[in-house]
């Protein structure tokens, strides 16, 4: 298995358990149409895929940065 597959993978992980955890800690302050009710499609949903996917964009982020070299 390729080493970026790897990273991608782990990164994917990180976000999507991360940003339950943060959709858990908001859904009481959320209002009740942003709030997911099990087994249905809805905007809850949505709103939990966002904050999943933006924490995956800054993990990615963060790692393209540490990769770098530094140009000092």
């Amino acid at each position: 298995m390729k080493a970026s597959a790897v990273y991608n993978f782990a990164s994917a992980l990180v976000a999507i358990l991360a940003g339950n955890v943060v959709y858990l800690l908001l859904t009481p302050h959320l209002p009740p149409a942003w709030r997911h009710q099990i087994f249905q499609i809805d905007l809850g949903l949505a709103v939990d895929f966002c904050i999943c996917f933006a924490l995956f964009l800054i993990i990615k982020r963060l790692i393209a940065r540490s990769s770098r070299p530094d140009r000092g």
